[in-house]
């Protein structure tokens, strides 16, 4: 992506007049929060969507960007929500989008605003139309240990006799990795064959090197141990399966999880796409236990491994270096404990105040 040449503000004439003069100043203001945007290393992607959350709002209000007050924000989500009928998830973007923007013109030119066009700037997206994040009220409480292990062995005893071995072995294989290293899909297609670190520490290491970035800041990379059985499951793929795809086997740079398909020009094994892997789960999910059909995802298998972790011990800080989050808050709302957590908790306490010994009189 590229930005406009932007010129200083400060060059501007004393009062814009003429309606020429308050597009190209309100194209200015655009073009200055994506240059801010790029030097704090966002990504071209991230900045390109909230300049169009910026102009799609800019042209529902009809006038320039800084008449805008609460009441104009309040129709626009209105309108997304219920002409449009977009998502929550989306909705909750473009007003945080929005609300970032015109966090950006307050800090900076709020003054130059005023300066030019006699408009004092206020922010519309407050506390009261800011629609809720979706994902605080969104909940997935994974399977049991004894479902998601009977899933799995199953889908392990299918293998040998599955119509396309290879592709059903690599989707099993990557809805391990999701199982028991808490991998997001986008960290598991990027994987490469040099990514796996035997070397490492005592049980190797996986490099995650595309792990998701906060606030479009690009990949956010991590070394993930090869806890819970993840370095077996690594040497059976690289020993059993991944060589039959293709003579790119012992190239450290080819696709971990490659596709059946092969590049027409160097011959070497495509990368799996992002919708090929949940697919396999998915298929097997709807085998074996059905009643998780549409259910089951990878993201809940995520959740289902930050449970299983923390049940087995991990603390919050180490199951929060696995994922890959960049708050601990986070983590929290992926841990779902048994029912009786907390009677256990209290039956625990209760029996270490009564082990104590009495305090003597006087």
């Amino acid at each position: 992506m590229t930005l406009a040449v932007v010129r200083s503000l400060a060059d501007s004439p004393r009062r814009l007049r003429s309606p020429q003069e308050l597009e190209d100043f309100e194209q200015e203001l655009v073009d200055q929060y994506a240059l801010a945007m790029s030097a704090a290393g966002v990504t071209d992607g991230h900045v390109a969507a909230e300049r169009s959350a910026v102009f799609e709002f800019a042209g529902y209000l009809g006038r320039p960007v800084w008449t805008a007050g609460p009441e104009d924000a309040d129709r626009f989500l209105r309108h997304q929500r219920r002409n449009r009928r977009l998502a929550r998830s989306t909705v909750y973007g473009k007003s945080c989008a929005l609300a970032r923007f015109y966090d950006f013109l307050l800090t900076r030119y709020q003054g130059e605003i005023h300066a030019l066009t006699g408009q004092v700037i206020c922010q519309p997206v407050d506390e009261y139309n800011r629609p809720a994040n979706p994902a605080y009220g969104e909940v997935r409480i994974p399977p049991s240990d004894a479902e998601v292990d009977a899933l799995f062995a199953a889908w392990r005893e299918s293998l040998p006799g599955a119509r396309k071995y290879l592709p059903a072995g690599r989707d099993y294989f990557a809805a391990s990795l999701w199982r028991r290293a808490g991998l997001r899909i986008n960290e598991t297609v990027m994987l490469d064959i040099r990514d796996w670190r035997p070397d490492l520490g005592e049980l190797g290491k996986l490099h995650v090197r595309h792990g998701k970035g906060s606030m479009g800041r690009g990949p956010k990379g991590r070394l993930v141990p090869a806890i819970d059985s993840v370095g077996g499951l690594v040497e059976w793929w690289l020993a059993d399966v991944r060589h039959q795809f293709g003579d790119d086997w012992e190239d450290p740079d080819a696709p971990l999880l490659p596709s059946e398909r092969h590049d027409r020009d160097t011959g070497r094994s495509t990368r799996a796409g992002s919708d090929a892997l949940p697919s396999g789960l998915a298929g097997a999910v709807v085998t074996w236990p059905p009643g998780w059909t549409g259910r089951l995802t990878p993201h809940v298998l995520r959740h289902y491994c930050a449970s299983s972790l923390y049940a087995r011990g991990l603390d919050l800080k180490a199951i929060q270096d696995v994922l890959g989050h960049e708050w601990l808050s986070t983590t929290t709302r992926y841990i779902h404990v048994h029912d009786a957590h907390i009677e256990n908790a209290w039956t625990a306490a209760s029996a270490r105040v009564a082990g104590r010994p009495e305090l003597p009189e006087g």
